[in-house]
């Protein structure tokens, strides 16, 4: 018996010392190869098995296999993956992670990138891992709304159509580049969403650059700029074919398939989807087929080029018009009523709709000079063809409204029930009536087409190892092709319009241009130059210098006669310059800290230069937009916590402000309104908190103080022959900046099961929303604050699992937002009396779902 003890003993003991002997421990620091910095969030697994892990804020991991030697696989979604073997225990030393797309490093030159803890500007950077687990049916600005200084809102909530504010101003104020090109409009300045249907498929990267940024274009915006990395085309071959379903008939399905890089130094990628719906809203109905299309070629190590083109052909109905809140409460539809509909014999008919076709189109060529000097050139056109519906009369006796017979769209006689869609059906049986005399009512587009033309070219050069030069041209040309055109005249044969001097007529059918037609050009040519230098391994500094000059002309085909020399304006030119510096300097390998300053110019708007909608009342006092900013900034990084708290002051002098008076029934004024100033300040937070291997807690706060900063006195108004007739004053000093939340907060949970399945939670509130109005209302004295919108709070979650499938590696992802039906304003414009009642808004979107799978091949 005792030696059966014994050797039970000895059994057990070779059993467990060979358990031992099986287990390794794997280590290893993960860094991401374009932008040589960690790359947290990696997936780690043991070939083979389930058994996985991420590495942490600075890249690192251990995994512990249960035996004595194997491989492990590393991978990132957008980043080639590796395999690498394991013997006992190891230390991999740090595995960079190279891009699974061809030519994205020198894409970013032009893109201007920031880099974490060494570009001295706040930035946010959001990953397509990110972007693929929480877009779903949202608007492709809300991925962001967890950002510092960031309001994103569906708006009226049709397809595209939201909007996003940062730091308080509005889009018009942000920039928006892809891939580096610039996608704002190039005479207003506003982005449309709808635009870019597919983007979220082919995004790499989005990064958020807050106040002056890294942006290398010669005159930067206001509020931030959103960069927006694409997909160029994929390192190895493989695809992907995915589907996605959501509430009210969301359906999505979309292939990608890409040959990798060839021997031949050939590599093309291809990507196209469909989406129909019928929208959250009523009448919102939508159908988009977008494209992505890129083809590169190295033909040796000085010379690359890559040719992509990308877009989406869409139209969406829309809900343009906000209503009183009582107006929701009253009808049966609640937050998602929509007066801009109808009903045409049976079919479902839009008021107001957008229908747009903008493909992207570029062609960018990298040269290596030698091993300190590089060359990356983007050369881009743009052809958008489109615009958005709307109404068309000259009838005056739609009941209890005054004006034309856009009237008759709103009124309740002309409804199903009080607050039901539109009865087309009498308005045709109307204009039918009126036989000889055409349409009283009719459907309309009101078009802006355009073609641009643009070249951004970067000299990059290393001066020496710690002093870089960066250098470039920026030229664009944009011609604006604006006119309405008769879509439909409702049963009638024609309708009557003489807004037109060359139609002597004034008689107008399907596709004819009415009410106006006139084209706006706009030129571009700037330069900028940065140098950056390291003063040590720990001490960045950059310096900037941009200037470039904007010019305005007119072309009006309705106003005059066809040759009369007003028909086209002289070229009115705005020059603009910049000047910015910064630095950012690591105190320790945890904590960091920066600042930056710049002041720059901007354009006036061309609205400014032609507020009259004419060519004979130029504004020839027309003033440069003047921007001054600064920030100070703190990080650290921590073995499992990470923040950012960041401090910024941007005052705006001279915002572009025209109005219009009428005089007398035949005659208007105008003034145009200088010393329109605001300042917007606050304090921004983020923090990622690494709790367990497992889970991640993020959050955010963002605390703004935006104010406009002074009264105006004495504006002069102008008559059409140029002289002061009155003079009045706008009341705006201390009043809050509206449309877009103070203070927003964020408190994220991200839960990794395994490697491939993972589960998020984000809770966003949003506070001191105050309602939108224009500053040149405000002419009354000691008038009250806009209106303050309640402050609300909604919960999303999103679940992925990734699975091998035969063949083909599966994810499924589900997707919920505002998981508890949460009723809250998201959008108001001021009323009189700035109070509730009076207010019109328009809700945000009840709780909505959608449900995805992706084959990759």
């Amino acid at each position: 018996m005792k030696k059966f003890n014994q050797f039970l003993c000895i059994a057990v003991l070779t059993l467990f010392s060979t358990v031992m002997y099986a287990q390794s421990t794997v280590t290893g620091k993960i860094i991401d190869g374009d932008l040589n910095s960690p790359l947290p969030g990696a997936n780690i697994i043991v070939k083979g098995t389930t058994n996985g892990t991420t590495s942490n804020f600075d890249g690192d991991f251990t995994i512990t296999a249960d035996s004595a030697s194997g491989e492990i696989v590393i991978s990132y979604v957008g980043y080639v993956s590796q395999t690498l073997a394991f013997s006992g225990d190891t230390d991999l030393g740090t595995i960079t992670l190279m891009s699974s797309d061809v030519g994205l490093d020198e894409i970013m030159i032009v893109a201007s990138v920031a880099v974490d803890r060494k570009t001295p500007v706040a930035v946010s950077t959001v990953k397509a891992a990110d972007i693929q687990l929480k877009l779903g049916t949202q608007e492709f600005p809300e991925v962001l709304k967890s950002t510092p200084g960031v309001y994103a809102t569906k708006a009226g909530g049709g397809f595209g159509d939201g909007r996003i504010n940062l730091r308080g101003f509005s889009s018009e104020n942000v920039a928006v580049m892809i891939n580096g090109v610039p996608v704002n409009d190039m005479e207003n300045g506003r982005v449309f969403w709808s635009n870019w249907a597919g983007l979220g498929d082919v995004t790499s990267t989005m990064q958020v650059q807050r106040g002056l940024g890294a942006a290398r274009v010669a005159v930067p915006s206001i509020g931030g700029t959103i960069n927006i990395l694409t997909k160029t085309t994929d390192a190895e071959e493989g695809g992907n074919i995915l589907t996605t379903l959501g509430n009210d008939g969301y359906a999505k399905f979309g292939v990608t398939y890409s040959t990798g890089l060839m021997d031949s130094g050939w590599a093309a990628t291809v990507s196209a989807a469909k989406t129909d719906g019928d929208g959250y809203v009523r009448g919102t109905q939508f159908n988009a087929v977008s494209y992505f299309f890129n083809v590169s070629k190295e033909f040796n190590d000085q010379h690359k080029i890559s040719f992509t083109a990308f877009g989406a052909k869409q139209r969406h109905g829309q809900r343009q018009n906000r209503h009183l809140i009582d107006t929701y409460r009253r009808s049966e539809d609640g937050i998602k009523y929509n007066s801009d509909w109808g009903y045409k014999n049976g079919q479902v008919t839009f008021i107001e709709d957008n229908f747009y076709h903008k493909p992207q189109i570029s062609l960018n060529h990298y040269w290596d000079l030698n091993d300190k000097t590089s060359i990356s050139t983007a050369a881009y056109v743009s052809f958008g063809s489109g615009g958005g519906g709307g109404t068309l009369g000259s009838d005056n006796e739609a009941p209890g409204f005054e004006g034309d017979a856009r009237s008759k769209f709103q009124s309740p006689d002309y409804r199903i029930g009080e607050f039901g869609p539109l009865n087309f059906d009498r308005i045709v049986e109307e204009n039918i009536a009126n036989g000889a005399n055409g349409s009283s009512a009719a459907l309309r587009a009101s078009r802006n087409d355009h073609n641009w033309y643009g070249v951004l070219s970067t000299l990059k050069s290393n001066l020496s190892d710690d002093l870089v030069l960066l250098a470039g041209l920026d030229y664009r040309n944009y011609t604006g092709i604006h006119f309405r055109e008769v879509t439909d005249l409702l049963g009638g044969q024609f309708i009557i319009n003489e807004d037109d001097v060359n139609n002597a007529t004034g008689v107008s059918r399907v596709g004819d241009k009415v009410s106006y037609h006139n084209d706006g050009l706009v030129g571009w040519l700037g330069a900028f130059g940065q140098l950056e230098y390291d003063v040590n391994e720990n001490f960045n500094t950059f310096v900037a210098v941009n200037a470039a000059n904007t010019s305005y002309k007119r072309k009006d085909y309705f106003n005059y006669l066809d040759g009369d020399p007003l028909q086209e304006t002289d070229r009115y030119n705005f020059l603009a310059f910049g000047a910015k510096g910064g630095a950012n300097y690591r105190l320790t390998g945890q904590h960091n800290v920066f600042v930056n300053v710049g002041y720059f110019e901007r354009a006036a708007d061309f609205d400014a230069v032609f507020p009259r909608f004419n060519n004979e009342d130029i504004n020839a006092e027309a003033e440069n937009q003047k921007i001054l900013s600064f920030e100070l900034g703190y990080g650290f990084r921590g073995e499992k916590f990470s923040a950012n708290v960041n401090a910024y002051r941007t005052a705006w002098r001279d915002r572009t402000e025209t109005i219009g008076f009428q005089l007398s029934e035949d005659e208007t004024g105008f003034a145009n309104i200088l010393g329109v100033n605001a300042i917007h300040q606050g304090v921004e937070v983020d923090f990622v908190y690494r709790a367990t291997d497992k889970l991640n807690i993020t959050g955010m706060a963002s605390l703004g103080d935006w104010r406009w900063e002074d009264d105006v006195t004495d504006v002069q108004i102008l008559n059409e022959e140029q002289e002061v007739v009155d003079t009045v004053n706008l009341f705006i000093a201390d009043t809050p900046v509206g449309d877009a939340a103070q203070t927003t907060l964020a408190l994220g949970f991200d839960y990794r099961f395994t490697a491939g399945t993972r589960l998020s939670l984000d809770y966003n509130y949003f506070d001191r929303l105050y309602a939108d109005f224009n500053p040149s209302d405000r002419g009354v004295a000691n008038a009250p604050d806009p209106w303050e919108v309640p402050a609300y709070g909604v919960f999303d979650t999103a679940f992925s699992h990734s699975f091998p499938f035969g063949n083909f590696e599966a994810t499924l992802i589900g997707r919920m937002n505002n998981i508890f039906n949460t009723h809250y304003i998201a959008d108001a414009l001021d009323g009189p009396g700035s109070n509730a009642e009076t207010a019109l808004v328009y809700y945000g979107f009840g709780r909505t779902f959608s449900v995805g799978a992706t084959l990759k091949f």
